[in-house]
């Protein structure tokens, strides 16, 4: 399966998702038919990528660093290699750059496959043994699965579905002031989705909990892969109901709801699905 990787846009009243023609295939293995005349290359430490200095992901035909490296997959026609460097010092000339601030450096496609480099390299570090039984597993050779060879245990990359959401009251959006943030910075609501819960009941269940609010007219908006760790953020607008914001104290430093032109200090656009969502609601209140 192939992604198209996503530019965002806003056209008058509504959002959409304009698909560009980057195209990245993730596999296990490369294909037979793989020219290796030039590899991408993301050397990767708990986080933080080495690039060339000043610039973007490493292309060359050998790896950069001697260290164990993992196919990730095929950007357009070009193989796309992790190399995974906690046992190792040696990082060659390249720069360290951590994956948020490696953002906006390079293009987006690239972005997002340095994430997958990070959360590939930690599955494959944290999967060397098979959680029931301790045994060595074994990597199956058709997909990213772990087997254990004594229980048949099987694991894959671990990826968590969270909800995330912008609410609106007629002109107004609300926003709150999580317990993440050191400083006094808004973002819309977010949580993970529940074991036998859909993303709409999620949506349901972590507003009412974070600001006590009953909210009907859930949209879905859009998701994004998020690698901190290895979250896919499925994103929603809704309609308030009813109820008077109280805030779960232990989330929730303040919760308000805003006119677009006296926004708290918040994402706008950027990085993040939130800072998408509220781009979105400003480019259908009219403001550009």
């Amino acid at each position: 399966m192939s992604i198209w990787f996503k530019s965002f846009k806003v056209r008058a009243a509504s959002s959409y998702l304009c698909w560009t023609a980057v195209v990245f295939t993730p596999a296990p293995n490369p294909p037979a038919h793989l020219d290796h005349s030039e590899a991408i290359w993301v050397p990767i430490r708990s986080g933080t990528v080495f690039v060339e200095p000043g610039g973007g992901l490493v292309r060359n035909q050998v790896a950069p660093v001697e260290a164990p490296n993992l196919f990730l997959g095929v950007l357009d026609d070009t193989a796309v290699y992790a190399i995974d460097l906690h046992d190792t010092s040696d990082e060659g000339d390249l720069e360290p750059v951590h994956l948020r601030k490696l953002y906006g450096r390079i293009p987006d496609e690239e972005w997002v496959i340095a994430g997958r480099a990070e959360q590939i390299v930690n599955y494959e570090r944290t999967h060397i043994y098979c959680g029931r039984c301790a045994t060595p597993n074994e990597t199956n050779p058709h997909d990213r699965g772990k087997v254990c060879p004594n229980c048949k245990h099987m694991a894959f990359p671990r990826l968590s579905p969270a909800m995330i959401v912008l609410v609106e009251k007629g002109d107004q959006a609300l926003l709150a002031w999580g317990r993440q943030f050191p400083g006094r910075f808004f973002s819309t609501l977010a949580g993970f989705v529940e074991p036998g819960e859909s993303l709409e009941q999620a949506v349901e269940r972590e507003v009412m909990e974070e600001v006590g609010l009953k909210v009907s007219e859930i949209n879905y908006f859009g998701s994004q892969p998020w690698p901190f760790p290895h979250s896919l953020m499925c994103g929603f607008h809704c309609s308030y109901e009813s109820g008077e914001i109280t805030i779960q104290e232990e989330e929730i430093i303040e919760a308000g709801w805003f006119h677009a032109n006296d926004l708290p200090p918040c994402p706008v656009g950027g990085m993040s699905i939130a800072g998408w969502l509220i781009k979105d609601w400003l480019e259908r209140q009219g403001i550009n």
